[in-house]
């Protein structure tokens, strides 16, 4: 090979001469479409260093810098980047280039094709050390002149402060590594963006994981952009996570061929960059690459708006994830305990870190700001920034997704990040002490100790022998099922393979709050209710698809009036009440006239995630019912929106309510089964505010689960349930703080409990201990009643079992 060579003629085996990313990219195109172009070989780089004399200049000038501060590399770096932009290109290398070009711009039929100019170093993209935007990239470059000029830049680029910086670390010799170009033709973007063959946040390799935002990939890769995330099954090709964010701006191209950011109209920035075709496409050829490789990897892609689906669909870029690849599955974690959250936004790079927050908008300001184990809190990153990255204790950015820049670079450095929280560098004070938990997504205020959470706990209690510990706790048989609660989604993650039946209540209250954050009604007056729709649909999905074919008992929304003010937009549609724990909640918000068109949104979220995305294990639960009649309004309502009750789908209702306990069987008709929320009904049977403590702290008992008239209501419940044939459970908190309340369940003859995740190992071994006690004692009296065996004959018939004969 000369020179320059045509991307097609290259593989892997061309590493040395191509660079990484070319070398990949000539294996992609046998197996996926990418842009045609040509490669500025290595070689060409090295005939470029020594016939300008400019080799031994570059090496003296490292060699001052090694082992300084950021910037002592920074002015090496300029040093050396303006010797080889302003020193001419041999003759003949520029006329190989030029040449090639030419060419290009014929086959693309234009007669100067704008091109990218992009960096291939033969230490990039390889798999112990991610080379993520550390060399220079140039887009829509024009002309026979400004592709020289700019293969020049790159190859300068090769000495950024970055890369020196890097090189270092990773301990990779500056002389070892050259230069390859890659310039192709241009995609005219209309959407762009990064996908992994993996989860880059937990390592699960059973996903593909895709982030995109409108124009130029330059959008996502720098974090300018929250970016639209899609998840999706690699077995059934579903996708099973969809977040759609507000994309302010996109990176385009002006006339004059150069990138700026502009702003986008709002139905444009809240629309998803990609639609399901587009996903599934790319996820297909995701797998196609990783099978090809034989390893997980990170691929940019961009969709050109000029070409028609699936044509239009192009990869630029493939290289071997480098994070999850030599990182145990299962690192150890730091939880966080209590502080205020101050800041909440995408769980980036997993860890928790302590230190001073140091607001930088700037590089100047890091500079001059940031000290070793500082915070850096920042809009967003883009490759310079990396010196100062390795400085901090853990990074906060305003915008940018798993995918961006800072969410890579920190969990490659291993540090804590939170991205995509829109409002850090507003909210966070600058010098003040914060702690960043990466692992959830929040900066909370002050110094918080990482203490253990019950469910860390678990984790830790286990952790030698993890998998084998919670196979034995499976194989414990149980007739009474032991389902589990769950408020937020994401937590799924870490609960899932604890063994427990299904989940028995999913608090969608959490997908409202924390994934929406506008009030139902409001979206609905600004036409952005499919906004709802697709949220609550992916948070759903998220619990579903992950302990699939467990069933999911999904509570439809259960706010009271002052928490959905809280809401944004709620202020226009709630009202003010005295009590609302006893006003327009439940079932009497559903189906008043003033909420209907809301409730029908959840309705319509839960039949998309079972019948679009196939998770035919979610089943549904109304809150807080009160009457017959609004029972059949509801179950008219689910039917309505197409949700008809049979085997796979189950509806069941709270008895939170006496009103249920005691005629369950008018209940009957317009349920499967009934879960009792031990709070609620405790509250209205004994007549105690549960918001209000005051009588508690005169006296417990005034609010306790275990008292008579509560444990009556619900032996009542079972009773006139099983009578009708429905089945009855318990979400509330009793069963998960008092072993006592277990045990009067199980003898009562509950179906099944739901408690808290921490609970669920105890819950399972003390259920199935009391059914083994109950049907002992039961065997026991028939044993007794058969034979009327006398006391001492049975002490002797023991002991001869036992022993074989009497001893004195």
């Amino acid at each position: 090979m000369g020179l320059v060579v045509w991307l097609e003629e290259v593989s892997r085996r061309d590493h040395p001469l191509v660079g990484g990313k070319a070398a990949n990219l000539g294996e992609v195109a046998r197996i996926a479409r990418v842009p045609p172009g040509f490669v500025v070989t290595a070689e060409a780089f090295r005939r470029f260093l020594e016939a300008t004399g400019l080799k031994p200049k570059i090496l003296e000038t490292l060699k001052a810098v090694r082992g300084g501060g950021p910037e002592d590399y920074e002015r090496a770096s300029a040093s050396v980047r303006g010797l080889i932009e302003t020193t001419a290109m041999p003759e003949d290398i520029a006329g190989e280039i030029a040449a090639a070009y030419a060419r290009l711009s014929e086959l693309a039929g234009a007669k100067d094709v704008p091109v990218a100019v992009r960096s291939s170093a033969t230490a990039e993209d390889i798999g112990e050390a991610s080379f993520a935007g550390q060399q220079d990239t140039y887009l829509n470059v024009r002309g026979v002149e400004g592709v020289i000029d700019h293969v020049k830049k790159v190859w300068a680029s090769l000495y950024s402060a970055r890369a020196l910086y890097y090189r270092e670390q990773m301990g990779i010799p500056h002389e070892t590594v050259s230069m390859a170009v890659l310039v192709q033709k241009l995609v005219n973007a209309r959407s762009a963006g990064v996908m992994f063959t993996l989860d880059p946040t937990n390592g699960d390799t059973s996903k593909v994981v895709i982030e995109a935002g409108w124009g130029l990939g330059e959008g996502v890769a720098r974090g300018i952009v929250t970016p639209d995330e899609f998840v999706v099954d690699k077995a059934t090709l579903k996708i099973v996570e969809r977040r759609i964010s507000r994309k302010r701006v996109a990176v385009v191209r002006d006339e004059a061929g150069l990138t700026k950011e502009v702003e986008l109209p709002e139905e444009k920035a809240s629309a998803p960059s990609l639609d399901d075709s587009e996903v599934v496409e790319y996820a297909k050829m995701a797998l196609e690459l990783e099978r090809y490789y034989g390893h997980p990897l990170d691929i940019e892609f961009s969709v050109d708006a000029d070409m028609q689906f699936p044509r239009n669909l192009f990869i630029v870029q493939v290289r071997p994830e480098t994070v999850w690849s030599r990182r145990e599955r299962a690192p150890e974690r730091r939880e966080t305990g209590g502080g205020a959250v101050v800041a909440k936004g995408i769980a980036a790079s997993p860890g928790v870190a302590v230190g001073r927050a140091k607001i930088c908008l700037t590089l100047d300001d890091a500079r001059k700001k940031l000290q070793k184990g500082d915070i850096l809190v920042t809009r967003m990153t883009d490759p310079d920034w990396v010196p100062y990255m390795r400085l901090a204790s853990a990074i906060v950015t305003d915008e940018g997704g798993r995918t961006s820049h800072a969410a890579i670079v920190s969990r490659e450095l291993g540090i804590p990040a939170v991205v995509g929280t829109g409002n850090a560098t507003q909210v966070l004070r600058d010098g003040e002490m914060y702690t960043v938990d990466g692992g959830k997504g929040v900066v909370l205020a002050g110094a918080v100790e990482a203490e253990a959470k019950a469910e860390a706990k678990i984790a830790e209690a286990v952790a030698a022998g993890r998998e084998i510990v919670l196979h034995i706790y499976r194989a414990i048989p149980t007739g009474t099922k032991v389902y589990m609660n769950l408020g937020e989604p994401e937590k799924i993650e870490e609960y899932k393979d604890l063994p427990f039946d299904g989940i028995g209540l999913m608090r969608i209250e959490f997908v409202i709050s924390s994934w929406i954050g506008e009030h139902p009604l409001y979206l609905l007056s600004v036409g952005q209710e499919q906004k709802f729709v697709d949220k609550m649909a992916e948070g759903i999905a998220k619990v579903a698809s992950a302990i699939y074919p467990r069933p999911v008992v999904v509570r439809f929304s259960d706010f009271k009036t002052n928490e959905y003010r809280s809401l944004r937009g709620g202020e226009k549609f709630e009202p003010e009440e005295r009590n609302p724990m006893l006003g327009w909640r439940g079932v009497s918000r559903y189906v008043s006239p003033q909420y209907e068109k809301a409730f029908r949104l959840e309705l319509r979220a839960v039949k998309k995630a079972r019948e679009e995305l196939g998770l035919t294990n979610i089943w549904v639960m109304a809150p807080f019912v009160r009457t017959v009649w609004e029972a059949e309004r509801f179950a008219k309502l689910l039917e309505e929106e197409g949700l008809y009750r049979d085997r796979d789908f189950k509806v069941w209702a709270m008895a939170e309510v006496p009103s249920v306990a005691f005629m369950a069987e008018e209940f009957a008709p317009y349920f499967d089964g009934f879960s009792v929320g031990s709070n609620d009904l405790t509250q209205l049977t004994l007549g105690v505010d549960r918001d209000n403590d005051f009588l508690v702290r005169i006296n417990p008992k005034y609010f306790d689960e275990r008292e008579a008239p509560v444990l009556k209501a619900i032996y009542e419940l079972i009773d006139r349930a099983h009578r009708h044939g429905l089945t009855v459970s318990i979400c509330g908190q009793g069963p998960s703080v008092y072993p006592q309340m277990v045990e009067f369940l199980v003898r009562a003859g509950i179906d099944s409990v739901s408690v808290n995740p921490d609970a669920v190992l105890n819950t399972r071994v003390l259920v199935a201990s009391i059914e083994m006690k109950a049907l002992r004692e039961r065997l026991d009296a028939v044993y007794r009643a058969l034979y009327k065996a006398d006391g001492d004959e049975e002490f002797r018939e023991i002991v001869r079992k036992v022993f074989g004969r009497l001893r004195y």
